[in-house]
């Protein structure tokens, strides 16, 4: 029987295909942060002087992280602090950024306090290895970010290096695998004598602290770091600032008490519904701090397409810039967070305080889902990413009617047709997209909507691709392959079992089954696809390999057979399943069965 939810966006924290181990927080503490969605992360320190070249010769890593370039490149200290007199103070203007970030719509900004380097950006009275002292500026930074942020009504949070510091000589660099580690007794020193120390002034000096954001992207207990440490870090944090939060990097799993919420791996973007908060921090290009010879830019659409699809999966977006020495921030950074902007003035009700629907996240082919509640009315919001060459919207999913379909345009709400039947609603489309970028077609409906999440989902253009990824039943322990850039994604099936999937039919009739799989037996191998009452057999012949490239690039071929038809008597759901007689010596390969009207 299918299974239909009544989903309402106070229950949100409940719904299925989350992570285990939620977080342990104050959900009134975090609301601005999971209302916010999308905030403005600073690399800023002495590094940006460097711009990703020492002496002639460019940072010595793929990845381009030119705030590493100290360490990479093997600066040392005494000439890595000269740095300092590139800065031009004459043109440092904090608040500048501020302003760059509330256009763009972001609500919050994070600056590097202090990154690996141990250079504090701030006129610290812990150690004169600050950017203020060695520049031979009077200026503090951080208060005047501070106090921009105030005066644009802009919340602040600090980055602060905690477990890597290049400057102190009982802190921790990598290179100690090698060279031999210092004592805890030595790093305790660091810890007690800069660490604390360092959050204590951020912490008392510059007003409200909305977070403080840690860097240990890996488990404490892999590195020298102790768990009385870190919580030390958490009790201070606690008293000083109640409200400030805290991002799992402190080095903590992700469900400690004290974590407030969760932060992903660089660049790393969601991929399930996670019911605790979590952020993942993107760069605009690869490199975090500003890199001169940095060229490999993300698109607009790129990163609307990133925020959108984090909160559609309950999380947010902090989107870094890396200003130069003079305080300059690159054009192309600018220009994109512009157009970011002038898109979240138009379509913003679809992105804050907004979450996801328990829908698969990548079924629909055309884009992603936004929801909230607003007037009690629930909004569903439709982020259309490419708009349909048919003019037809194909949303599956929801079993409940809408109240009102709308497109949001440059002049305003356009108000569109639509049919609802089963888990399928179709939205009769302008022939102009509603934005360059991303389209937002607004539902309303009258209440929480009951949702069909096991339903497969139309494609654009009609059909229904049936994958290992969208079955909602298996018998047997089949492994699915997600796609290597050669191959689909595909589920070997090794065993005797049934795969499993629930299909609406919209209207009586025939309707085509084709499948695309590699076999890699010595022989064919019997399937038999069954939905209702009707069974298709077929045996799939051995399949080979292609040429992907001329002379030295190969790979196993998927290759598409037709089936037969099935003749579903009326419209309504059926189970289709799929048996075959592969053996774990003849492993087959599937890609998908393919349902269309014929």
């Amino acid at each position: 029987m299918m299974k239909r939810i009544l989903l309402s966006l106070l229950l949100l924290a409940t719904v299925g295909a989350v992570k285990a181990q939620p977080v342990s927080t104050n959900s009134e503490k975090v609301k601005w942060f999971t209302d916010a969605r999308f905030g403005m992360f600073i690399h800023w320190g002495l590094y940006s002087a460097a711009e990703g070249i020492w002496e002639g010769e460019r940072l010595r890593n793929g990845n381009n992280y030119a705030e590493w370039i100290r360490y990479r490149n093997r600066i040392p200290q005494a000439e890595y602090v000269q740095l300092a007199k590139r800065f031009d103070w004459n043109k440092i203007d904090p608040e500048q950024w501020v302003v760059l970030a509330k256009k763009a719509g972001m609500k919050y900004i994070l600056i590097t306090a202090k990154h690996h380097d141990g250079i504090a950006i701030w006129n610290s009275k812990v150690s004169d290895n600050n950017l203020s002292k060695l520049s031979g500026t009077n200026r503090d930074v951080l208060k005047e970010l501070a106090a921009a942020c105030k005066k644009h009504g802009m919340k602040l949070g600090f980055y602060y290096s905690h477990w890597l510091d290049w400057e102190h000589p009982d802190g921790w660099d990598h290179n100690q695998e090698i060279t031999g580690r210092i004592t805890d007794e030595q790093y305790n020193k660091y810890w007690q004598g800069k660490v604390l120390p360092q959050l204590r002034e951020l912490l008392t000096n510059y007003g409200d602290v909305a977070m403080i954001w840690f860097d240990m992207w890996v488990d404490y207990k892999t590195t020298i770091v102790k768990k009385e440490q870190l919580e030390q870090v958490i009790k201070l944090i606690h008293e000083l600032q109640p409200a400030c939060l805290i991002n799992s990097r402190l080095g903590l799993p992700a469900n400690t008490p004290g974590i407030d919420f969760e932060t992903m791996g660089d660049n790393q973007l969601g991929a399930a519904y996670t019911s605790h908060p979590w952020e993942t921090s993107g760069t605009i290009a690869n490199s975090w701090g500003y890199n001169a010879l940095e060229n490999e830019y993300k698109s607009t659409s790129q990163l609307l397409q990133s925020l959108i699809g984090n909160v559609s999966l309950n999380g947010g977006f902090t989107l870094n810039i890396g200003p130069r020495a003079d305080g300059a921030v690159p054009y192309e950074d600018q220009t994109r967070l512009n157009d970011i902007g002038t898109w979240l003035f138009k379509n913003g009700e679809s992105v804050y305080g907004c979450t996801g629907l328990q829908l698969r996240p990548d079924q629909h082919d055309w884009g992603r889902i936004t929801t909230k509640k607003l007037d009690n009315k629930q909004m569903v919001y439709l982020q259309v990413y490419n708009w349909p060459l048919d003019k037809l919207l194909r949303l599956t999913g929801i079993l409940s009617k809408p109240e009102k379909a709308e497109l949001i345009t440059d002049a305003g709400r356009v108000a569109l047709n639509f049919t609802q039947t089963g888990p399928y609603t179709h939205i009769q489309l302008p022939d102009a997209a509603g934005d360059h970028f991303v389209s937002v077609i607004a539902l309303q409906y009258a209440e929480p909507v009951t949702l069909d999440e096991k339903a497969v989902a139309e494609s654009t253009f009609g059909g229904l691709a049936l994958t290992g990824n969208n079955a909602s039943e298996k018998t047997a322990a089949y492994k699915k392959v997600p796609f290597d850039g050669l191959r689909p994604s595909h589920m070997i099936i090794n065993s005797d079992g049934l795969l499993t999937w629930q299909v609406y039919v919209p209207a009586a009739g025939a309707y085509n089954a084709d499948i695309s799989y590699h076999n890699n037996s010595k022989s064919a191998t019997l399937i038999k696809i069954t939905a209702g009452d009707q069974t298709l057999s077929v045996s799939l012949k051995p399949t080979g390999k292609m040429v992907v490239e001329p002379h030295d690039s190969y790979t196993d071929e998927f290759v598409n057979d037709k089936v037969g038809a099935f003749n579903f008597p009326k419209e309504g759901f059926y189970k289709v399943t799929l048996k075959s007689d592969a053996k774990e010596q003849a492993e087959l390969l599937l890609n998908r069965i393919w349902l269309s009207k014929k």
